[in-house]
């Protein structure tokens, strides 16, 4: 079968690889342990659950607006306006099945082959490779330890040229659990202004931070609602990953372009998960917080047991449920060691380097897991370390 050039150029999330390579593993009677995946293990809250029964007995099984429902766009711009202090119109918003089609329709949207876009690196895999798809020119911004896996400002300002169309952020942030501090995103406001560039701000960890930790986001400072695409999900802070329920908030000149490209592809998000996402929004946060503190918990385990072990570093992560140890010192490429703790460890863990150049040195582990499972797999590692 002949197939389109183009598909050459789209990547992967590395993380259903080693998943279904864990999974073969375990269906030949090895005892795996799952650090690799960003899902919360937790269930969605019953009050969510039970505004999605109640909306297919209700009969909400048919076709919508393309761009979302009316209650839920509602209840999306009273979140907006509670957590950013800016108030988008319904006209700016745009609901998909998930948060990733969002990423999707606006670079296919906005940017065209000989462009360039700047995105985090290490950072979601799909920046890169989406940026690639179109034919655009992907620049990584790296972000680099010492700088507490933020960017350096003088660095950032040096990748700006009349060919940049737009700048992805991601905070809190996948894979190293960083934050941008008030200045890093008021830097990028500031250059997004004088440079007449686009900002597509990633914000799908919001709710997931520690010790105090406070999200900015460039989408509230002044002047920014035209200029930025504030994308925003149920998947983490509501454990609603298998819903697949997301969306945009940006211009609406930009929106109806995005939701003729809904049109085009899913036709809708599913009307009843919708009314759910209507019930995380106006609901309690109680299940969500008790998550959230469990992460802490884990966070702490995790990022303790792993400076105990020989040549692994790990700095304290802000936020997100991953942590970032550099393994540098074990003498071995990120891709081989991922391999090396699946096999002789039988621990699912990503590398850094799937994450882009700037991972490289770094593994991935997602402490969405039980403590116990956590500690197996810390023990597992130390085994395999001392027989390298």
């Amino acid at each position: 079968m002949k197939f389109a050039k183009r598909m050459s150029l789209l990547g992967t999330e590395t993380a259903f690889e080693v998943m279904a390579k864990a999974k073969a593993l375990e269906a030949q009677g090895k005892d795996m342990i799952y650090l690799q995946i960003g899902e919360p293990d937790f269930p969605t809250p019953k009050h969510i659950i039970e505004a999605g029964v109640a909306a297919l007995r209700g009969g909400q099984t048919h076709y919508c607006a393309s761009s979302g429902i009316l209650p839920l766009k509602e209840a999306i711009v009273k979140e907006v306006v509670s957590r950013r202090g800016v108030a988008p119109s319904l006209h700016n918003i745009v609901v998909t099945p998930g948060a990733k089609p969002i990423l999707f329709f606006v670079i296919l949207a906005m940017i065209e082959a000989g462009d360039e876009v700047i995105y985090p690196d290490p950072g979601f895999p799909i920046y890169e490779s989406m940026i690639s798809f179109v034919g655009a020119k992907a620049v990584p911004l790296p972000l680099r330890e010492q700088n507490d896996f933020s960017f350096d400002h003088n660095e950032f300002c040096s990748l700006i040229n009349e060919r940049t169309r737009l700048i992805i952020l991601n905070s809190p942030h996948n894979p190293t659990g960083g934050v941008l501090s008030k200045s890093d995103v008021e830097l990028v406001a500031k250059v997004a202004k004088e440079n007449n560039i686009m900002v597509l701000t990633d914000e799908v960890y919001k709710n997931i931070l520690f010790d105090d930790c406070v999200h900015h986001s460039v989408y509230s400072l002044p002047d920014m609602k035209q200029r930025t695409i504030l994308l925003d999900g149920f998947s983490k802070t509501y454990a609603m990953t298998g819903w697949r329920l997301g969306y945009g908030v940006m211009p609406s000149e930009l929106a109806s372009k995005v939701e003729r490209l809904m049109v085009n592809s899913n036709s809708c998000t599913a009307t009843f998960t919708q009314y759910a996402g209507v019930a995380a929004l106006q609901g309690q946060m109680k299940e969500a917080d008790a998550m959230v503190e469990t992460f802490r918990q884990r966070r702490d385990f995790i990022v303790a047991g792993l400076n105990k072990l020989p040549g692994i570093s790990c700095v304290m992560p802000k936020g997100a449920f991953y942590v970032f140890p550099n393994v540098s010192e074990l003498g071995m490429k990120s891709n081989a060691l991922e391999n090396y703790f699946l096999h002789e460890a039988s621990v699912a863990l990503l590398s850094g380097s799937a994450f882009g150049k700037y991972g490289e040195g770094y593994l991935r582990l997602s402490y969405a897991n039980s403590i116990d499972n956590i500690d197996r797999a810390l023990q597992r590692m130390q085994t395999a370390i001392e027989n390298i």
